[in-house]
């Protein structure tokens, strides 16, 4: 396999040679490092490269050139290999241009000249960028996922591959010539779809999400027989949880039913996460997240649900829906929470078909050119609405309020205020959802003159209301009257706590009320929905998990 390329470019021959030196010093093995004096010369050879197949991780360009600036190289390069980590070399006097360049160009970063020593200054901050275009580039060749675009099984498959990071040709049989030939060489019906085609020539006809997972080489499978801590949902609250646990020893699994992120990992872009001032998506921030758990040994499990857990003595038992059992000493809870559903039987059969919670990302093309509509006025509705604004012809939001002031960041309501083609339409609900195999119209309704209307929509996106994962806890674990989980002194108000604790200390502060089992992120009654918030709690948990294991 040709290996991919870091291409470095700067006029000052010496600076070249001292950056040459640098990137084969470190990254020779794994990739072809590429120098020249000559950004137009770069761009000559770009086309050529792309035809042949090759692939582009990082660009590292001076941005001081005479032939060009560097933020116009990049720019042009981006159109060709528009997935190539983008880096600007700058003199302190050109900080500003940098900084402008994180829009103008989605530049990654920008390093002052000078960098030494690079063990510091360069080295750091290369091996994350090109690790998180390994992480997007890992791609399975030829894998191809065939079925129609209004199918529930089709989109759900689509979101497990989007969420866990796998690139994918999406075939939809009723509007690709090939897609009948591809049937045929496989020897497959139409009435067999969706089916998922491997670079080795199996394919497998209407798969569930755990013989894809394997397919793909997840684990759904416990190496160990005995964990100090296991955690359950890998959102931002359990991930922070797994790095945290493991670089502290912990001998820790993480288990989640889909893919590593939770509800923040469908989000198309994340701008208000400290250290990230160009923004990331929320399967980004996921990849990275499980990149550095694993590094410090952390195990995780995908796709497996968890159907049950029990105490036994000091141990925990986590029972999973393929049969097996992990034993654990420690549990934390992190499933986070789903967006509530309309409710409204008339919507209800077009789920998946028309009707989509969260999955902006997903399905954003298939609507390229035609009117959705967004239900929801937080932060992941802003974020969906402004991703659904580069493809769709029209964007209409739905809230319940006069305006957006109220639930989402003022940031979100400018970016929206100045996009031409969204629309917040306030005091607005949905009533029905009208068409045959998938949606086709929406019914209106003004809440404050109760005037109703019928409107064409292809699509509705929902991010309303948040409902807890935890219906399926059977064990004695107090929650709230909306089903999230009590923890630390909010227990005391409850009698069957005062009742069932034994020990006599009090629980720690996101502790249950069964002793050794946590909660934390947005399952946790009372917790802040933000991200940062979820990590903090993430972390903080494994602090009084070490304070519980150490009195058993």
């Amino acid at each position: 396999m040709r290996l991919p390329i870091i291409f470095s470019i700067d006029d000052d021959p010496q600076v070249l040679e001292a950056t040459r030196r640098d990137l084969r010093q470190q990254y020779r093995k794994t990739y072809r490092i590429m120098a020249t004096t000559s950004a137009q010369e770069v761009l000559d050879m770009l086309p050529d490269l792309k035809r042949k197949g090759e692939t582009v991780a990082l660009f590292l360009s001076d941005q001081r050139m005479p032939e060009m600036m560097g933020v116009a190289f990049l720019k042009q390069a981006r159109e060709l290999f528009p997935e190539a980590k983008r880096v600007l070399l700058t003199a302190y006097s050109d900080i500003d241009a940098a900084i402008r360049a994180i829009n103008e160009v989605q530049l990654d970063y920008y390093i002052a000249k000078p960098w030494d020593p690079p063990q510091e200054k360069l080295y750091p901050i290369l091996d994350g960028l090109l690790d998180d275009w390994q992480a997007a580039h890992r791609p399975v060749e030829g894998l191809t996922l065939i079925g129609y675009q209004f199918s529930p099984r089709s989109h759900e498959l689509k979101d497990f591959l989007a969420g866990n990071l796998f690139p994918y040709r999406w075939v939809d049989v009723e509007n690709h010539a090939e897609a009948d030939e591809l049937l045929a060489l496989h020897s497959i019906d139409r009435n067999q779809l969706p089916v998922l085609i491997f670079d080795d020539g199996t394919a497998l006809p209407q798969p569930t999400l755990a013989a894809v997972g394997e397919k793909l080489g997840l684990n759904p499978k416990a190496a160990e027989s005995l964990y100090d801590l296991a955690i359950i949902g890998a959102g931002p609250a359990g991930l922070a949880a797994a790095v945290y646990g493991g670089s502290e020893g912990l001998k820790t699994i993480l288990v989640d039913k889909r893919a590593p992120g939770g509800q923040a990992g469908t989000s198309s872009r994340i701008e208000n996460y400290l250290g990230f001032p160009s923004g990331l998506t929320g399967a980004d921030l996921a990849q990275r997240a499980i990149t550095q758990a694993r590094r410090f040994g952390v195990e995780f499990l995908a796709p497996q649900e968890v159907v049950s857990i029990k105490s036994v003595g000091q141990y925990k038992h986590i029972d999973m829906a393929d049969g097996s059992t992990v034993v654990t000493r420690a549990i934390l809870l992190s499933t986070g929470v789903s967006y509530h559903k309309l409710e409204n039987e008339s919507l209800d059969k077009f789920t998946g078909a028309g009707v989509y919670y969260g999955a902006a990302t997903t399905e954003a093309h298939a609507f390229k050119k035609q009117p959705v509509y967004v239900v929801g006025g937080g932060n992941s509705a802003g974020q969906g609405a402004m991703y659904l604004s580069r493809t769709a012809s029209e964007v209409f939001i739905c809230i319940r309020r006069p305006d957006l002031t109220e639930t989402m960041s003022q940031y979100l309501i400018d970016q929206i205020a100045h996009t031409s083609n969204i629309t917040v339409l306030g005091c607005t609900q949905v009533l029905a959802g009208e068409g045959e195999d998938k949606l086709e119209r929406l019914v209106l309704e003004n809440m404050d003159t109760h005037e109703q209307r019928t409107v064409e929509a292809k699509a509705v996106f929902v991010f309303i209301g948040a409902k807890p994962f935890t219906d399926w806890i059977e064990m004695n674990i107090i929650k709230d009257d909306k089903g999230f989980i009590e923890t630390g002194s909010s227990l005391n108000k409850y009698d069957d706590y005062r009742k069932s604790w034994k020990l006599k200390r009090e629980p720690f502060t996101l502790e249950t009320c069964s002793p050794g089992i946590f909660a934390a992120g947005d399952v946790r009654a009372g917790a802040m929905n933000r991200v940062a918030s979820a990590v903090g709690e993430g972390a903080m948990a494994v602090s009084f998990v070490h304070k519980y294991l150490a009195e058993t």
